[in-house]
């Protein structure tokens, strides 16, 4: 699985909605349809309404969304790593 930033906007009353969602898929077109769903049982929205400008291929280091961190949280070492040792001081 690789993490996917999709950038776009779709139609919220009378104005657009712009949105930039992270995404865990297994490519791009798999991204593509879990965005959809997504915005579609979230904002009741049609896929044909759902305008995608951008797909890319990220880091998952520097995403903040929760399920992003939570797939890639064995790969991700988000807290500065500190050594112990045995000697007394």
């Amino acid at each position: 699985m690789k993490a996917f930033r999709v950038v776009g906007h779709y139609p919220a009353s009378k104005k657009k909605q712009d949105f930039t969602i992270d995404v865990v898929a297994s490519d791009e077109e798999d991204a593509r349809h879990r965005l959809y769903s997504h915005i579609g049982s979230r904002h009741r929205v049609q896929r044909r309404h759902i305008t995608i400008e951008s797909i890319e291929n990220i880091d998952p280091s520097i995403s903040s969304s929760a399920n992003v961190i939570h797939a890639f949280r064995d790969t991700i070492d988000s807290s500065p790593s500190t050594s112990t040792s045995d000697s007394e001081e």
